[in-house]
């Protein structure tokens, strides 16, 4: 029998069934018309679960070999929504199910929140750290899935060059941190400086190691299974490790461009998630049917709010304000404890616009206020957060249906795994990355010094030799004759 046969033989068998729904429907209809009360009702109710029967039939033939693959493999990975410590399963086993989810929920909010301030406590070394342990768990989420889907359990080498491509990204990323920040701190370490000069070439020729380690590793009947997990490797990659190189470069700015950013996010996450639970009527989107958008409007308000006053409070630290780099002065890395805070972190007068000066006359205010420069920056990091941040989330939830699971993982009850909380994150932190570079970031002294003490001492001296000339003409540096 030829695909033709078959299919015109599915096709009349789904006409059948779509027959017999029908007359049974006819029939109930009919029967009803005889009957009366409760007798009505129940005919009718039969008829249409006949009807339905019909169709998910229909639906369940319909579905392609992968669909009903990925249904069953739903179902065999862990979900952290689900997933209850017995202690609170048994103290809440009063509860229904929204409202069991929705303390558990609350109560690993609060501890996540209770534990970044306590790295953060800790200093920008411990926020690296903890950055780079959240991309390894995001990394294994997203590979793990797709060995899942791919079944290549038994494909030789994938794991270890997953992983591999994993090490091989951070050597770069990091190593091209380094070079940025400490640069001549680490030139001065003997061991290091050979890493630092040819730092681009060994990066190279560790991926062309892992490039050669694939090829080799192909295997005839899975070729298309191989390139597959190859592309989604390298895609996972550009989602997580380039993502968390942006938000190393953030810290190093000064850990406010890391904390308020994390924090807008949180706030929006929490506020709209409490706005949809008690509020919630108008559908958002298709792809997240609990998202809402009284709590999406809610939200992105809170956000504002909270940006603005979150900022306040933390430009008045320079703790938080201090950029992380190398003095050559003292001859030590300063990893954010004291600085003089730039203009952006000083209170600054401005003039109400001129529809307030009648209203602030009326109160016997001033027309002025005095503001931190950042808090107007924080305005957009507040509202990106708020409108384009849930996009982040929006494709997240498209991922996990696309592979009809639920969740990334079960590391933390009630949220899911790492990347359930941190893909909105993602999307921030490149914002907060390239709107730094495009109207914050200018040239700074200290890093111009540390190219400049790359340079060999011939270059050094011919470059002191112009800047001196340059000085003297201009009338800025007496020289001494």
């Amino acid at each position: 029998m030829d695909r033709g046969d078959t299919s015109e033989n599915g096709d009349s068998s789904t006409i059948r069934r779509r027959k017999v729904g029908e007359e049974e429907v006819a029939e109930a209809s009919g029967s009803s018309q005889q009957q009366d009360g409760d007798g009505d009702a129940d005919a009718l109710k039969a008829a249409a679960a006949a009807a339905a029967a019909a169709d998910s039939a229909d639906s369940d033939e319909e579905r392609l070999p992968e669909e009903k693959y990925l249904e069953k493999l739903s179902k065999g990975i862990p979900q952290g929504t689900d997933k209850t410590p017995e202690v609170l399963s048994t103290a809440l086993h009063g509860l229904s199910d929204r409202w069991k989810n929705w303390v558990i929920r609350g109560i690993f909010t609060w501890l996540m929140i209770g534990l970044f301030c306590v790295i953060i406590y800790l200093g920008p070394l411990a926020l690296m750290v903890t950055t780079l342990v959240v991309q390894v768990k995001c990394f294994a989420e997203i590979i793990n899935i797709g060995y899942s889907v791919y079944r290549v359990h038994n494909l030789p080498w994938f794991r270890s060059l997953s992983w591999y491509f994993l090490i091989s990204s951070n050597y770069f990323f990091y190593g091209e941190s380094m070079v940025d920040y400490f640069g001549v701190f680490v030139r001065r370490t003997e061991p290091l400086r050979w890493l630092i000069t040819y730092h681009r070439f060994i990066s190279f020729s560790m991926y062309i190691v892992g490039f050669v380690w694939f090829v080799l590793s192909l295997v005839k009947k899975y070729y298309m299974r191989q390139f597959s997990l190859f592309a989604w490797t390298h895609v996972a990659l550009l989602i997580v490790v380039a993502q968390s190189y942006l938000i190393i470069q953030n810290i190093f700015e000064g850990m406010i461009w890391f904390i308020v950013p994390v924090m807008m996010i949180v706030c929006n996450d929490v506020m709209a998630y409490m706005f949809g639970f008690f509020f919630g009527k108008t559908p958002l989107i298709k792809l997240s049917p609990k998202k809402t958008w009284e709590g999406f409007i809610g939200g992105g308000l809170s956000t504002v709010v909270f940006g603005l006053a979150f900022s306040y409070f933390l430009c008045q630290f320079p703790y938080f304000v201090c950029q992380v780099e190398y003095n050559e002065t003292v001859d030590q890395m300063t990893l954010g404890l004291e600085c003089e805070p730039s203009y952006l972190f000083q209170l600054q007068e401005y003039n109400l616009p001129s529809f307030l000066v009648n209203v602030c006359k009326v109160f016997g205010m001033k027309p002025i206020i005095h503001i931190y420069p950042f808090m107007l920056h924080s305005l957009s990091l507040s509202v990106f957060s708020s409108v384009i941040g849930p996009f982040g989330g929006f494709f997240a939830s498209g991922f996990k249906r696309a592979f009809k699971i639920k969740d990334f993982g079960d590391v933390i009850p009630g949220h899911g795994g790492f990347l359930d909380r941190f893909d909105c994150q993602i999307l921030m932190a490149t914002f907060v990355n390239v709107y730094i570079t495009s109207f914050i970031r200018i040239a700074s002294p200290q890093k111009i010094l540390q190219i400049v003490m790359a340079l060999k001492p011939e270059q050094q001296l011919e470059l002191y030799n112009s800047l001196r000339d340059s000085l003297s003409d201009r009338g800025i540096l007496q020289l001494q004759s």
